[in-house]
């Protein structure tokens, strides 16, 4: 099952900076929880709206919480879900219903 994590930091890269884009940060162990490793892309999936963000997992940050930088659709304190993207799924054609008829 995948629990909603709090946002216990968010903040915007700026123009100058080396690393920049949407990033969060989380335990190990919430990102076990998940199927996630360390550089791989996940939803976040705020209150507002969602995006992908690369996931950075770091052992000082505390269960339950993660830390967001780039991310519009949440702030502090609100609480966000992080998936892991079905990329290596198969999308169902949804156009086979129009060729065999």
């Amino acid at each position: 099952m995948n629990k909603v994590l709090r946002v216990a930091v968010a903040f915007g890269s700026r123009r100058d900076d080396a690393d920049r884009g949407p990033a969060v940060w989380m335990n190990p162990e919430d990102a076990a929880a998940r199927l996630i490793t360390d550089g791989e892309l996940a939803w976040v999936h705020g209150p507002r709206r969602h995006e992908l963000a690369v996931v950075h997992v770091a052992a000082e940050q505390q269960r339950g919480d993660v830390r967001l930088r780039d991310v519009l659709g949440a702030a502090p304190s609100e609480l966000v879900r992080v998936v892991k993207p079905g990329f290596d799924r198969r999308e169902p054609r949804r156009d086979l219903l129009k060729r065999t008829l």
